[in-house]
C-alpha cells in the first residue's frame, strides 16, 4: 500500500514538473537586459511567457502601444537565447507529446472513438445541427476536467476567454480546459452578407492562431462547439446530408481533430471522426442523460 501511494506522489510531482517546464515567466527576460516597464507592456496584452513572445509576430509586437521597433528586436533576441529555435528531431518531438493529457468526455465509447479523450495542446471542434448533444458535451467536460485522471492527471479549473492567457499564466498548471460554446455565433451576428465575409474570416483566423497559441503555450485542452448550415451547392453533387458546418476552411484547417454530431433514437447521439491527423474515420454513439454524456446502454 505504501509503495503505491509513493508512486502516486512521485507520478504527481512529475506531472507537476511538467506543468512548469511550459511557463518561462517573462520577468527572466530581465536577466538578458530587458526593463520591467517593457515587460509589463507585453503582460498587459496576454504575453506572459517567453514562448508567448516566440510565437508572437514582429508585426503585432510593434503594434503594443511603448514598444518601437527596436525595442522589439532585442526582446525577441532576448527570448530566442532562452528558447531552443530550429528544427526539432522525432525524439524532442515525441518527448514533448508526452506532457498531452486527455480529458474524458463521460463516455467509455466516445474516448476511445477520440483516442482517449478531448487532447491537450489541440482544438477539438465538435458540430452538428440543433439537440445534438454539443452544450451538454461542454458541461461535462467542465465537470470532468477537474476531476484527477490516470497519469498523475490532478485536474483543473475553468475560466472565460477574456485574459485567458494572463489567467492560465497566473495560476500556471492548474488550468486544463478552455470551452468555447458557439464558436461562430457572435461572428454571424456581427458581420452580415458577402460584403463583411473576407473581414469576418480575418477576424476568426486570427481568434484561432490566439486559441492554438495558447493550447500549446500553456499545455490546455481547446474544445470548441459549432453550427451547420445547408449547403447550397451540394445538390449538385447528390451528397446524402446537404449541410456543412460553418466557418469555412479557415476554422476547418484550425481545428486539430474535428468531430460531427447527430441524433439518434431517443437519448441516443452519434459522434463521428469528420477530420483527424492521428485517428481513424469511426463512429460512437453515446447517450445525454440528467447526469450529461454517458455511454448508450442497449
Amino acid at each position: 500500500m505504501k509503495a503505491s501511494e509513493d508512486q502516486v506522489v512521485e507520478d504527481a510531482a512529475a506531472y507537476q514538473d511538467d506543468d512548469e517546464f511550459f511557463f518561462q515567466d517573462i520577468d527572466a527576460l530581465q536577466k538578458h537586459g530587458i526593463n520591467m516597464a517593457d515587460i509589463k507592456k507585453l503582460k498587459s496584452v496576454g504575453i506572459c511567457t517567453v514562448k508567448g513572445i516566440q510565437m508572437t509576430t514582429r508585426r503585432a509586437m510593434c503594434n503594443i502601444k511603448g514598444l518601437s521597433e527596436a525595442k522589439v528586436e532585442k526582446i525577441k533576441e532576448a527570448a530566442g537565447k532562452m528558447l531552443t529555435n530550429g528544427f526539432q528531431t522525432a525524439f524532442e518531438y515525441s518527448t514533448k507529446r508526452r506532457q498531452v493529457f486527455h480529458i474524458t468526455t463521460g463516455s467509455l465509447e466516445f474516448d476511445k472513438l477520440l483516442g482517449g479523450g478531448v487532447e491537450s495542446m489541440a482544438i477539438t471542434e465538435a458540430f452538428g445541427e440543433f439537440r445534438t448533444g454539443k452544450t451538454q458535451i461542454s458541461h461535462t467536460l467542465c465537470v470532468t476536467a477537474q476531476l484527477p485522471g490516470e497519469n498523475g492527471y490532478s485536474g483543473g479549473k475553468m475560466e472565460l476567454l477574456d485574459f485567458v492567457a494572463a489567467k492560465f499564466h497566473e495560476e500556471g498548471g492548474v488550468f486544463k480546459l478552455l470551452i468555447i460554446d458557439s464558436i461562430m455565433a457572435l461572428f454571424r451576428v456581427d458581420f452580415s452578407g458577402r460584403g463583411e465575409l473576407a473581414e469576418r474570416q480575418q477576424k476568426l483566423a486570427q481568434m484561432l492562431s490566439r486559441l492554438q497559441k495558447i493550447s500549446e503555450e500553456y499545455n490546455v485542452a481547446v474544445f470548441v462547439t459549432n453550427q451547420m448550415t445547408a449547403d447550397p451547392g451540394a445538390g449538385m453533387t447528390f451528397q446524402a446530408d446537404p449541410k456543412k458546418p460553418i466557418g469555412g476552411h479557415i476554422l476547418a484547417h484550425a481545428s486539430t481533430t474535428r468531430i460531427s454530431l447527430r441524433k439518434g433514437r431517443g437519448e441516443m447521439r452519434i459522434a463521428k471522426i469528420f477530420d483527424s491527423p492521428d485517428m481513424p474515420e469511426n463512429e460512437a454513439t453515446f447517450a445525454i442523460t440528467a447526469g450529461g454524456v454517458t455511454d448508450a446502454k442497449e
